[in-house]
Formats: C-alpha cells, sequence, structure tokens
C-alpha cells in the first residue's frame, strides 16, 4: 500500500530529475532520494517574494534560510544545533514547488498543504530530523521567518536592507551552513552529491 498523495501505480509522470542524478517522486517522496546540493541549488534560484525584492539579485530563498536560522539563534541562544538545522531547512521543499506566497498557499487548500508537509517530512527524515517539527520550535522558527521578511522586502519607511547575493553564492553559503549545522548536532557527514559550480 502506497503511504504517497499518489492514486494509482499508473497514474501520469509525477517526478522529477535532479541535477544529483536523483529521482524524486513528487507525491510519494523517499527521503533517500533528497540531496542538500539539490537543495541548495534549487533554493539559490528560487526568488523570495516572487521577484519583488530590490538589489542586483532576487533575494533567494537560500539566503532567506540562512539568516532566518542566524535569527533563530539570536532568540534563543542555547537552541541546540538540531533545531537550527531544521531552521535552515524550513523552507527547503521550496527547491522543488517554488516559492509560494501564503495567500495563494491558502487558495490552494489542503491538497497542497498535504503535499508540502509530505515533502518536508522526507527532507527531515534525510537528514536526521523528525518528520514533524516539535510545536514549539516550530513556532520559533515562524518567528524568526516573519522578523526575516522585513529584511526580504521591508514595508515603506523601514530601512533595513541586507544585499541579495548571486545564486552560487547563495547556494555555497546554504552547504556550508548545513555542513557545520550537521556536524555540531552530531550527525555523519554525507559525500557531496554533484559539485555544480
Amino acid at each position: 500500500m502506497r503511504k504517497g498523495l499518489r492514486q494509482s501505480t499508473n497514474a501520469s509522470r509525477a517526478w522529477q530529475r535532479m541535477l544529483s542524478g536523483r529521482r524524486l517522486d513528487l507525491l510519494d517522496p523517499s527521503p533517500m532520494d533528497i540531496e542538500i546540493e539539490d537543495i541548495a541549488h534549487g533554493l539559490a534560484r528560487v526568488a523570495r517574494w516572487n521577484g519583488q525584492t530590490i538589489g542586483e539579485h532576487a533575494f533567494s530563498v537560500a539566503q532567506h534560510s540562512v539568516v532566518v536560522e542566524e535569527i533563530v539563534a539570536h532568540i534563543q541562544p542555547d537552541i541546540e544545533p538540531r533545531w537550527r538545522l531544521a531552521a535552515l531547512l524550513h523552507d527547503a521543499s521550496e527547491y522543488v514547488i517554488g516559492d509560494m506566497i501564503s495567500p495563494f498557499k491558502a487558495a490552494l487548500g489542503v491538497d497542497y498543504k498535504t503535499f508540502e508537509e509530505r515533502l518536508e517530512g522526507a527532507i527531515h527524515i534525510r537528514f536526521g530530523l523528525p518528520a514533524k517539527t516539535p510545536a514549539l520550535i516550530k513556532k520559533l522558527i515562524k518567528r524568526a521567518d516573519r522578523a526575516c521578511a522585513f529584511f526580504d522586502a521591508p514595508p515603506p519607511g523601514y530601512n533595513l536592507h541586507i544585499e541579495p547575493q548571486p545564486p552560487a553564492v547563495a547556494q555555497v553559503r546554504y552547504v556550508q551552513r548545513y555542513n557545520v549545522l550537521s556536524e555540531a548536532a552530531g550527525y555523519t557527514s554525507l559525500p557531496s552529491a554533484f559539485d555544480t559550480e
């Protein structure tokens, strides 16, 4: 019996080939088909706020995720490294599905949320985290995520600014941050799946 969203085995193709060579089934994602390099590569090329940010480059989801992890550590300095890793990975599913603004996600309904949660669960399992983030940690990450929104696209009258990074820089920083946090959490290092740059 299949656990995913796939209704039948003869359904149309619902997988994506990644640069690592992995083939990710979007309706029934396996943790073994997920690589941090694929995530970093994708997130570095996904624009926050549908590209409605200031600067030469779009503010990428990869750069946003690194900032959110830093904010989590600032809010709660004694937080365990694995939860900082969860903060870094909080938008990791967007490497496949893109960064949809919350009102659009709500308009798509429950099926979209279920899809996103399944992918997030597979990502978490792949990197040694529980499939579901504990409620208190999720709330802390959401608080940091909201704070970061002021850096992504500050409201009129606010003078907060982070220079958006080129995709290659955001990708490298994301993988570096993952490696630091993964090691600090005591997880075994994985060999690189591929080198894109």
